[in-house]
Order: C-alpha cells, then sequence, then structure tokens
C-alpha cells in the first residue's frame, strides 16, 4: 500500500490546496451571476474560453515534457532549457496577439473592449512562466508549498473581485464623492473579473521566485528538440480537451437560434449551471496533480499495473460519490447561481446530471492516457482526442440550433463516453492494466439508478425535507455496497479498519 499512501497524502494536499481555492473561487458564482444578467456572463465565460484556448498554444505540453525527461536527465538541465524555450515564445505569442486586439474583440462580438483581450493576454502569459516552477515543485514532492501558493492565488482573485464589485461598484452607483467610488470605472465592465486574475497571477509569480535560484537562461538545443517532440502530441491532445471543454460556447454564440444577445444569455446560462458540475471536475484536477508524477516514477516497479487498476477503482467511487452529492441534491446546490435576482438561469438546471456524468467519463479517460504516455505513444492520445473533438463539433453544429444548450451538454457526454471507452481498449493492446471494468461500471450504474429513482421521487412534489433526506440515505446506500464488495481492499487500510472495524 506504500505507493497508493504516497499518492492519496499528496493528492490530500493538491487535494486541500484544489478544493480550498476552487471553493473560494467557487463563491464568486453566485455573485457574478447575481450582480450579471446571463449576457453579460455568458461574456465572461467566452472570454475564460478564449484564455483556455491560448493556454494550450503558450505551454506547449512542456509540462508533462518536464516531467517526462527529469527521468533521464539532470533535472536543473531540463528545467533550464523548457523555462527559456516558454519565457521566449510567450513574449513572442503575447506581442502577436496583442497587435490586432481591436480585430479579435470584434470577432469575438465583444465590441469595443480590446482592452479585454489584453486582459486575456496578460493573465495567460503570467500564469504560463508559472508552469514549470509549479511542476518543479510537485516533482520535488513538495505538494504542502504547491497548495499555500496555490490558496494565497485564489485567495487574491476572490478578494480583488469583492473589492471592485461589491464595494467600489456599489460606491460609484450612489454617487459617492469618496475614495472607492473613484476607483470604480463602469467602462471597465466585466474587465475588473480579469484584472484581478492578473494581479493575482503576478502575485503567484513572486512567490515563486524560489524556483528560479538555480536557473540560468540557457538550453540544449538537442534537448529542446526532444523536449518539442515529445510534446508536440500533446499539443493536439489539449487543444482537444479545450475544444471538448470550450468549443460550445463559441459555437452557442453562433449557431444559437435567435439573437446575438439571446445567444449571450444562453451562453451565460449554460455556463453557470455547467459550474455546478464542477465537484468532479475539482476532484479529476486534484487526482492529476498527484498522479502524473506518482504514475512515472512508479512505472518501473513490478506491481505497477496491479496498482493503477487499484487506484482506477478508488477514483471511480470517489467520483461516483461527488456525483450524487449534487445531482441528489440539485434543490440546495442552485442557490449557488444568483437566482434571486436572474432566476432565468434555473432552466439550465436539467443538464447538471449529463454534465456530472461526461466529466465522471473524463476523469477515467485521464486515469487510463497513462498507457500512451508511458509508452512514448503520444500520437495514440491525440488521434483520441482529436475524434472526442470531432464528435463535439459535430454535435454541436448539428443540434444547437434546434436544442440549444442542451446540444453542448450531449456533446460533452458522447465524446468522453467515446474518448474513454476507445482509450481502455487501445491501452489494453499496448500497456495492458488488469482494470476491474465490470465493477467499475457497476458503480457507475447503480450512482445513476439511485439519482432516477430520486429525481421520480422530486418529480411528485414530495416535501422537500424527505427528499433531502432521501437523498442522504441513498448516498448512505452506496458507501454501504462499496464497502461490502471492497472490503478486502479496505482492509489494507488501518484507518478505514479503526472506522468500519473491519478486521
Amino acid at each position: 500500500m506504500s505507493g497508493i499512501k504516497q499518492l492519496a497524502n499528496q493528492t490530500l494536499w493538491y487535494g486541500l490546496s484544489n478544493i480550498a481555492g476552487r471553493f473560494i473561487n467557487y463563491l464568486l458564482n453566485p455573485i457574478l451571476t447575481y450582480i450579471y444578467a446571463p449576457e453579460q456572463f455568458g461574456e465572461i465565460s467566452l472570454l475564460y474560453a478564449y484564455a483556455a484556448f491560448l493556454n494550450i498554444i503558450f505551454t506547449y505540453g512542456m509540462e508533462t515534457s518536464y516531467f517526462r525527461f527529469n527521468q533521464q536527465l539532470e533535472e536543473k538541465k531540463v528545467f533550464n532549457t523548457a523555462f527559456t524555450s516558454l519565457l521566449i515564445s510567450t513574449s513572442i505569442f503575447s506581442l502577436i496577439l496583442l497587435i490586432p486586439a481591436g480585430k479579435v474583440a470584434s470577432l469575438m462580438e465583444l465590441g469595443n473592449h480590446p482592452e479585454y483581450v489584453a486582459y486575456v493576454v496578460a493573465l495567460v502569459a503570467l500564469d504560463t512562466l508559472a508552469v514549470l516552477p509549479f511542476s518543479k515543485i510537485r516533482f520535488e514532492g513538495k505538494p504542502r508549498k504547491f497548495a499555500l501558493i496555490k490558496v494565497i492565488n485564489i485567495l487574491v482573485n476572490f478578494s480583488l473581485v469583492i473589492f471592485f464589485l461589491m464595494i467600489c461598484k456599489p460606491a460609484h452607483e450612489s454617487n459617492s464623492t469618496g475614495f472607492l467610488s473613484s476607483i470604480y470605472n463602469p467602462s471597465i465592465g466585466i474587465g475588473y473579473v480579469f484584472i484581478a486574475g492578473v494581479a493575482a497571477s503576478l502575485v503567484t509569480i513572486l512567490l515563486l521566485t524560489g524556483e528560479f535560484k538555480t536557473y540560468k537562461p540557457s538550453f540544449d538545443k538537442k534537448l529542446l528538440t526532444d523536449l518539442l517532440l515529445y510534446s508536440t502530441p500533446l499539443i493536439v491532445v489539449g487543444f482537444g480537451g479545450v475544444i471538448n471543454e470550450t468549443i460550445d460556447r463559441f459555437m452557442i454564440l453562433f449557431r444559437f437560434n435567435g439573437t446575438v444577445e439571446a445567444a449571450k444569455a444562453a451562453n451565460g446560462i449554460y455556463s453557470a449551471n455547467n459550474k455546478l458540475a464542477i465537484l468532479i471536475v475539482l476532484f479529476t484536477q486534484t487526482f492529476r496533480m498527484g498522479a502524473e508524477p506518482f504514475f512515472f516514477k512508479n512505472s518501473t516497479k513490478e506491481n505497477a499495473k496491479e496498482t493503477y487498476a487499484r487506484i482506477m477503482n478508488f477514483f471511480v467511487i470517489a467520483s461516483c460519490l461527488c456525483f450524487l452529492g449534487v445531482v441528489l441534491f440539485l434543490d440546495i446546490w442552485k442557490y449557488f447561481m444568483g437566482i434571486n435576482k436572474h432566476p432565468e438561469y434555473l432552466e439550465g438546471l436539467y443538464i447538471i446530471p449529463i454534465l456530472m456524468l461526461s466529466k465522471l467519463f473524463l476523469g477515467i479517460y485521464y486515469n487510463l492516457s497513462i498507457w500512451y504516455k508511458l509508452t512514448n505513444k503520444n500520437n495514440f492520445g491525440a488521434v483520441i482526442t482529436i475524434l472526442g473533438a470531432v464528435i463535439t463539433i459535430f454535435i454541436n453544429y448539428l443540434l444547437i440550433p434546434s436544442m440549444g444548450f442542451y446540444a453542448c451538454a450531449l456533446a460533452n457526454f458522447l465524446c468522453y463516453g467515446s474518448m474513454m471507452a476507445i482509450s481502455y481498449f487501445q491501452g489494453q493492446k499496448y500497456y495492458a492494466i488488469p482494470y476491474e471494468w465490470k465493477k467499475c461500471l457497476g458503480y457507475i450504474a447503480i450512482a445513476c439508478i439511485f439519482y432516477l429513482i430520486h429525481h421520480s421521487i422530486r418529480n411528485t412534489a414530495i416535501n422537500i425535507m424527505v427528499l433531502h433526506l432521501t437523498g442522504v440515505l441513498f448516498t448512505i446506500a452506496f458507501l454501504g455496497i462499496v464497502l461490502q464488495i471492497e472490503k478486502e481492499e479496505f482492509r489494507k487500510i488501518p484507518f478505514l479498519q479503526k472506522i468500519f472495524k473491519l478486521n
């Protein structure tokens, strides 16, 4: 169990930072949806989608290349080469994008706000420069330091958004003549959300200066070529992933059957509800932070494949609990949108279970993807992701005009389900791992059955307290089933032995 305990310990710290940070940031969702109508919130989500695309271009898979080549070469040499490359390319990319900022803003239906594009470029550039220092911390096994810096970043971002939009904005609107009122400029609008992000990223760079003590601005040409050759397929994978996650925001804007304003409103409703599926995404991202270096470091051990299979079991169980924790209590989670002021956000509540399942499939796919990373067959990952992107684009293009944002949720579900299945069958050919797939599918099926029963109970207009109690009972029942099936596995964990008396 030492390998799994090591991963669990690191994932715990990455998880604490990710969960705390994401939760603090998640609190912005009800604030932003309360302040901004769906049309404006749709613009915010569109800009973040733009940032996600740029992030793939700016980082071009260098993070994973750094982890891979540290197994073969001196870490200092790999870091110097990779970071110098990122520093030069980030400067070039930023200039290329900032010059035509006005045209880009016009293309994205952002009106006369080229400064929004500039804010996004600055945010992406700073985050890119932080990628390898954070990777260095992860590689050196310092999850506590990683957690601290990440949480500080989120706290700064959150505090500044609150300051600008909840303090300065009301002061300005009340016609106050004080200092706080003078800070707020209504023409900046949603730009304050991104100004806060840029400031937080600047603070993060300052906190990471310790990781540059041994850095020298030089690089090995051969090593850089090897890094780029390894990472190039990962760029395609990254682009495919971003397409699958964010292209629907752009396609709603241009394929929605209505006016531009109506399309932006639909985008805002979809994006706000999509954020309620964040628990599985949060857990998946947390898991990946600990799992990626862990998988590489343990790949040469004799029982590596069995360990990977056991980890998959735990991942699916935890993801199913996240799924149930949201879909059985939607009547609580819906208040994380500004429904009191903008009740139209509730129009998208019905897509959340579909989105939750799609994110669960995505998490399983991330686990499965280790086969092509360990066997240097990243081209397979690129092909699988491209197939997923084709499914996403095709379904959205075909169905958005008639189904609206429901088409986006359906596209997510079919895309990630297909990628998961393809990766499993291909992986078993090249790097067979004894996954207990019947058991994993069984857990997912049980969770879905519990949701469907609970949903039918909700439709009978039963008392809300009874509905919540039913949700709690279904969650306990799922845990009971898991404990019974996994009793032998849990016997190996002393902490669980004491709690559940599995001696």
